[in-house]
């Protein structure tokens, strides 16, 4: 399992909005500047995490992007599958039932299982609470 770069930034993105989130609406300028990210990449970021419910836009001169929930309600799993799928180590451990015609004779099904649960359960126990928690003073 390799996380792209939008799924990385989209982590950045949302741990700038919890650190900075003051109640106000905060610009893509502002997130890009702290982020070295570029508006321009954002901007295809921001619509996944606004249509999952994650932040809330507004347009307009004082417009920007806030958090929808408390950042303790957010967890880096749900973030990351929203931008990037799912993140199971390989495709046959995707569906529930597992419908790889190979289930029943894999000597390695097990393996990729377990792989795939101790992902999902670390992913899952993060939040972007902790994020916070872990800024150094200079991303502040």
């Amino acid at each position: 399992m390799k996380i792209s770069t939008k799924g990385r930034y989209a982590l950045r993105i949302m741990a700038d909005l919890a650190s900075h989130n003051n109640g106000e609406y905060i610009r893509l300028k502002d997130i890009s500047e702290r982020q070295a990210v570029t508006v321009k990449y954002m901007e295809q970021i921001m619509p996944l995490l606004t249509k999952a419910g994650y932040v809330k836009s507004y347009r307009g001169n004082n417009g920007g992007y806030m958090l929808a929930r408390n950042p303790e309600e957010y967890t880096a799993g749900e973030i990351l599958r929203t931008v990037e799928g799912s993140l199971a180590p390989i495709p046959c451990i995707e569906d529930h039932p597992n419908r790889c015609p190979r289930k029943e004779i894999c000597s390695t099904l097990s393996f990729w299982e377990g792989l795939g649960k101790v992902v999902d359960q670390y992913v899952d126990s993060v939040t972007l609470a902790d994020f916070i928690r872990e800024e150094k003073p200079s991303e502040k």
